[in-house]
């Protein structure tokens, strides 16, 4: 069998513990790396870990499990495709961070693979598909790294939350069911959800403003019946660069607590164009958490009435 090995590398601005940190933790991967739209853990050990990706490929939302191994003292991650997608037969590889300085790095992304069968065309296809995502990782990564490095106070999360005396099937229900939303949310204008995969949707909507404009948006959504939706924002509002977020559905003895978190990343090119010359970064933070806490909380209202009266 022939085992073709690669190497891309790519310098960023950023420390190497830095870097080798927002690889390692898989929740900052939606932030970093533009296809993927969420990673779970599978398995989790000192040092060994199993987890789940989605992510996109070509325009379609996909995923895959690896498996991976962490050696924080020598900042390299090993990683290893469980099961892989024909033509690769097998895929896996490392990442190697190398400080240069105090302040930059070297990040060094090795491929080791197969093609099914040996197939010459196969394994050409394979190349070609490595050495491109290779170099728009790479380059991505390093772009994202460094704004997330220097983004501290522009990135924040917030949450709210409703009590609800329903079960947690009713309420997920009401998430999941979001291609129902224009008739059930007054602020959703129009709507559009397709799951191809089961558990895997691609959300596009039209919000309504309090001032009445209307703005698109499109996501995509991983499903976890009954407990958990997670998603990615792909089209934008003008003052977010990136918006993930997690509806959570927690049973208690008083019926079930829901749960909408958000993670978002001002582009605070866009603040003054916006909200005006004389605002900076504490109106944009007010402004966007405003209008989307307005939206979850009206969401997980109507959650809430939808699955009381379902008793």
């Amino acid at each position: 069998m022939t085992t073709r090995q690669v190497e891309h590398e790519i310098t960023a601005e950023a420390p190497a513990a830095t870097v080798y940190r927002l690889i390692a933790e898989v929740e900052n991967w939606p932030r970093i790396f533009p296809p993927t739209i969420y990673v779970d853990h599978v398995e989790r050990g000192a040092d060994e870990e199993r987890i789940r990706i989605w992510a996109t490929a070509n325009g379609e939302a996909k995923s895959w499990t690896s498996r991976r191994t962490l050696d924080p003292e020598n900042l390299r991650i090993t990683f290893r495709q469980e099961v892989s997608a024909p033509p690769v037969a097998a895929m896996g590889g490392t990442w190697i961070i190398e400080p240069l300085s105090d302040t930059r790095s070297r990040i060094r992304l090795l491929h080791d693979y197969r093609a099914v069968d040996d197939d010459p065309e196969s394994l050409r296809w394979i190349d070609e598909a490595v050495d491109r995502n290779s170099r728009s990782e790479l380059a991505a990564l390093k772009e994202n790294v460094e704004l997330a490095h220097g983004a501290e106070d522009i990135t924040f999360s917030f949450e709210d939350t409703v009590q609800i005396d329903g079960s947690a099937k009713d309420v997920y229900d009401f998430i999941d069911q979001a291609g129902l939303w224009a008739e059930r949310l007054p602020h959703v204008a129009r709507v559009h959800l397709t799951e191809d995969t089961p558990g895997l949707q691609t959300l596009e909507m039209d919000t309504r403003a309090k001032d009445g404009s209307t703005h698109t948006t499109k996501s995509y959504r991983v499903t976890f019946p009954h407990h958990r939706i997670a998603y990615k924002q792909v089209t934008l509002p003008a003052l977010m660069t990136l918006h993930t977020g997690v509806w959570t559905f927690t049973e208690n003895e008083r019926g079930v607590t829901a749960t909408s978190q958000h993670t978002v990343v001002l582009n605070t090119t866009n603040i003054a164009k916006v909200l005006g010359p004389e605002a900076g970064v504490a109106q944009a933070r007010a402004y966007v958490q405003g209008a989307l806490s307005t939206n979850s909380r009206a969401t997980l209202n109507h959650a809430k009435d939808y699955a009381e009266n379902k008793r």
